[in-house]
């Protein structure tokens, strides 16, 4: 290992922490089989992602795809099967699906991947109790990190909430793949692209309008202490990036 080398590893199945010589991982009992690097030959888990000394992209071995994770929403064991060109995680016990973060954004560029889940997943997610509430929303921890994911609206338009772990990926209840790559296939990112920039346009409008007002309006927490000129280069530099 190398000076800096991290002193624990990371479990491939559910991301805890874990010595580089356990044999299972304390927290979902996974096997751990300990391997070389093969770009640095530092000590690496079978069946990470990454090597966590120097970064290297390791390759998943046919014995990775035997492994299980924990299932977010059931904690039922997760597989890894192949869609298509996608390579997916399915809990078999609640239809959970976890897709990497770099498969899933290739996926939205990707009309024959589409195509073929969508003929893979055409199973409806179960409609929500009519007496259901805010607080009854149960936030999920990640299969990679174990940090409770976030709750966003796929494309702010689609009205699909997915649970999302920025930067490892993204899990959906039964049924929200398929809603998910419908709105793609609907054009449903370019609605929201759309909508994005309309939203900046309106942004802008109002400030060129606060500019334009006496002296004295603009106070110093409008735009959480930025002036006006700041938050007018602010805007044109986003509303450029969509052009």
């Amino acid at each position: 290992m190398t000076e800096n080398a991290p002193k624990t590893l990371n479990c491939p199945s559910c991301g805890a922490p874990a010595e580089p010589g356990a044999a299972r991982c304390e927290y979902c009992h996974s096997t751990l089989a300990a391997v070389g690097c093969p770009s640095c030959f530092a000590v690496v888990f079978q069946g990470a992602a990454f090597c966590p000394h120097c970064g290297t992209a390791l390759a998943r071995s046919p014995q990775t795809d035997q492994q299980t994770t924990p299932c977010p929403a059931c904690r039922g064991a997760m597989h890894w099967v192949k869609v298509g060109s996608t390579d997916l995680l399915e809990c078999p016990a609640c239809d959970g699906t976890w897709l990497e973060a770099a498969t899933f954004a290739r996926l939205c560029a990707d009309r024959e991947g589409q195509a073929a889940l969508l003929q893979h997943d055409p199973s409806a997610p179960e409609p929500a109790p009519a007496s259901q509430k805010l607080t009854d929303v149960h936030y999920r921890p990640c299969p990679r990190c174990g940090k409770l994911m976030n709750r966003m609206n796929f494309g702010r338009l689609s009205g699909t909430v997915v649970d999302v772990c920025r930067g490892h990926g993204t899990f959906l209840d039964r049924g929200e793949l398929h809603q998910v790559v419908q709105f793609i296939l609907d054009g449903g990112l370019d609605r929201a692209r759309q909508r994005e920039r309309d939203d900046l346009v309106e942004q802008q409008r109002r400030l060129l309008n606060l500019q334009s007002a006496p002296s004295g309006i603009l106070t110093s927490d409008t735009h959480a202490g930025w002036d006006s000129d700041t938050l007018q280069h602010f805007l044109s530099a986003l509303l450029l990036r969509f052009n």
